[in-house]
């Protein structure tokens, strides 16, 4: 009967803490998306890896590197059709045209001013994607 009993608990645990590993493992509505998205929104997609790779570094969150603040009702309007303080040639969010834009240049290396963003690291390749999308479809407030 005890035998029994652990057997059931043990099950029982084993139940539970398989969904609780899913529940915690599984996307939240806090994390980028794990997919690249052919017109991504820019509230449920694109503002997500900005809030994880880039206003949470403090970059581009409490510390303001190169006049840009990207956080969450900031974000849009600082970078849409604005200008780049790094490359006044540049938009830092040209709509339509993601390879000139010069988020999308620093994301890939390929500015001639400043670092590489994210400072000491990359975007994974779904979120970069996700962002040439958005940028491509229009840069749209969504």
């Amino acid at each position: 009967m005890i035998k029994g009993k652990v057997l059931f608990f043990v099950s029982l645990g084993l139940v539970l803490g398989g969904v609780f590993f899913q529940a915690c493992s599984s996307p939240s509505s806090t994390q980028p998306p794990a997919v690249a998205k052919e017109d991504p929104s820019f509230a449920g997609d694109i503002q997500l890896i900005f809030n994880g790779s880039c206003a949470a570094s403090s970059c581009h969150g409490a510390s303001v590197q190169a006049g840009l603040s990207i956080v969450q009702g900031q974000s849009y309007a600082n970078l849409v059709n604005i200008g780049s303080t790094e490359d006044v040639s540049r938009k830092r969010v040209l709509p339509g045209d993601a390879a000139n834009s010069y988020i999308v240049i620093k994301l890939e290396g390929r500015q001639t001013v400043g670092a590489k963003m994210p400072i000491g690291g990359s975007l994974d390749a779904v979120s970069l994607q996700n962002i040439k999308n958005w940028i491509n479809k229009g840069a749209k407030n969504n």
